[in-house]
C-alpha cells in the first residue's frame, strides 16, 4: 500500500476508534482488572475481563486520553475477544515489537491493530499506543500468579 494511502488509513482508524470506541463500560464482578496512568500525557486507562476455560470471555475498557491511547484500547479489547491467555499475552509481545518499529513482526495476526505501526515514528506516542496493552498483560500476569500455575502457558 501507498505511504500516503496507509497514512489517511491510519488516521482514519484512530479517528473513528477514538470517536466511538468499541468494548468501552464496566464488567460486574471481573475475573481481572488492571489501571495504568500514563503521566507523561495524563491517559488513565483500566481493563477488565471475564474468562472461561482459559479464554477471554469478554473485555471491556474504561478511561480517558487521548485519540492514539483510545483508539489503540478500542482496537486491543477488539482483537482479544475469544483469545487464550497465552494468545492474549503473545499478541500483546507482538504489537510491542511492531510500535516499537520492528519490521520483522508478523503482524497480519493484529487485525486493524497493525495500523498503530505508525506511532513508531512518534516515541512520546508508543506509551499512549501501548498502555490498554499493558494494563491487560500486567492484568493476565497477575491472574496467572493468583492461580499458583505458571506451567499453563509454557513458560
Amino acid at each position: 500500500m501507498r505511504p500516503k494511502r496507509l497514512e489517511m488509513l491510519y488516521r482514519s482508524l484512530i479517528k473513528e476508534h477514538s470517536q466511538s470506541p468499541k468494548n468501552r463500560g464496566k464488567l460486574t464482578d471481573p475475573d481481572g482488572e488492571m489501571e495504568l496512568f500514563n503521566p507523561s500525557c495524563g491517559d488513565l486507562i483500566q481493563i477488565q475481563y471475564h474468562l472461561k476455560e482459559d479464554r477471554i470471555e469478554e473485555i471491556v475498557f474504561e478511561g480517558q486520553g487521548c485519540a492514539i491511547s483510545l483508539a489503540s484500547a478500542s482496537l486491543m479489547t477488539d482483537l482479544m475477544q475469544g483469545k487464550t491467555v497465552r494468545e492474549a499475552l503473545d499478541l500483546i509481545d507482538l504489537f510491542s515489537e511492531l510500535i516499537q518499529g520492528n519490521k520483522s513482526a508478523e503482524s497480519e495476526v493484529l487485525g486493524d491493530a497493525v495500523f498503530l505501526e505508525g506511532v513508531a515514528k512518534f516515541p512520546t506516542r508508543i506509551r499512549c499506543a501501548n498502555l490498554s496493552w499493558s494494563a491487560l498483560e500486567q492484568a493476565l500476569e497477575e491472574f496467572k500468579k493468583g492461580q499458583g500455575d505458571e506451567s499453563k502457558d509454557g513458560k
